[in-house]
């Protein structure tokens, strides 16, 4: 048995890109996509005519709807290859803005439905978890949307995503790592910072345990890899999120894999946590790391949907 079918014994495998093509390979259960892998996909020329026929079937229409129509064209396209649900981003300058965010994913469903999709079973709306992005995704939930929370760093937020009773949250394990790594600069020993050390995995296994002992049924999928490594400590995690180059390396390792977070234990002594609005935006702020990254990642998701903007721009013309 290879690597990847041993993961598939204890987590579900989900492919994290817009490369559909790429999924009948793999197999995941899941797939999930953002503003960056769809900017990536529709610059390779067999994905490129998916972004003219949208531009091209919806002139006239306003280009955030035209954007959501693509997102969408993608969507669909994967829930003909995989089993499971497919996760669409609500474009990233709203991630301070509940209502906007709101008002964009109902359309995201509208779109998906409109499309035969059953987006109860088959769709999450992903949303950043800002506080305003937690409590957009709390009264989505309450519409029966389902929603991934993305660009999650940080304990506090997913203690928020826990109690707003969202379906799924993203810890960026790769981009947690990545930060410490600079920070240390020359101190970095990569060896001893590796596997069950690395600092992206304690924080999801941080996570992972919180939500067990305290039965929150918020489903943990870890995201963001920088090496199979990190993959293979989450093994057990609910839902790992990889990109088609480490699935295909896990695939091609027959090494023994185990079941890493089968050995681990909730702190018996860890108290249930809540955070009104004051308290969740003071612990974030206490937390260096989550907030650098947190409004890295926006930036950066917002910087490629201007850049997609711009392809349907000129695609129109």
């Amino acid at each position: 048995m290879n690597q990847l079918d041993a993961l598939r014994q204890w987590t579900t495998v989900v492919a994290d890109t817009g490369d559909f093509k790429q999924l009948s390979i793999s197999k995941p259960q899941d797939a999930t996509t953002n503003p960056s892998l769809i900017l990536k996909a529709v610059q390779k020329p067999e994905y490129r005519p998916l972004l003219d026929q949208t531009v091209k079937k919806h002139a006239g229409k306003p280009l955030d709807e035209v954007i959501d129509r693509l997102l969408v064209n993608f969507g669909t396209e994967i829930l003909q290859i995989i089993p499971g649900r497919v996760s669409t981003e609500v474009d990233a300058r709203l991630s301070f803005d509940t209502a906007a965010t709101i008002a964009r994913g109902e359309r995201i469903v509208a779109l998906y439905k409109a499309e035969g999709i059953d987006t109860e079973k088959r769709l999450l709306i992903k949303v950043a978890s800002t506080w305003e992005g937690i409590e957009a995704a709390r009264e989505l939930q309450k519409r029966g949307i389902r929603t991934n929370l993305t660009l999650l760093f940080s304990f506090a937020q997913a203690v928020a995503c826990g109690a707003a009773g969202v379906q799924l949250i993203s810890p960026f394990v790769g981009r947690i790592y990545d930060w410490y790594k600079k920070s240390a600069g020359a101190k970095w020993d990569e060896a001893a910072s590796a596997g069950a050390n690395d600092p992206g995995v304690k924080s999801v296994r941080e996570i992972f345990d919180y939500y067990k002992q305290h039965g929150i049924k918020t489903e943990v999928m870890g995201a963001s890899f920088r090496n199979v490594g990190q993959i293979q400590a989450l093994a057990g995690c609910d839902l790992l999120t990889i990109s088609p180059e480490l699935l295909a390396e896990l695939a091609a390792s027959n090494e023994p894999l185990e079941h890493a977070l089968a050995k681990s234990a909730p702190k018996p002594d860890a108290e249930k946590l809540s955070y009104d609005e004051p308290a969740f935006r003071f612990a974030l702020n206490e937390d260096a790391m989550a907030t650098e990254k947190l409004a890295e990642g926006i930036r950066a998701f917002a910087a490629d949907a201007v850049k997609l903007e711009k392809l349907m721009q000129e695609s129109g013309k």
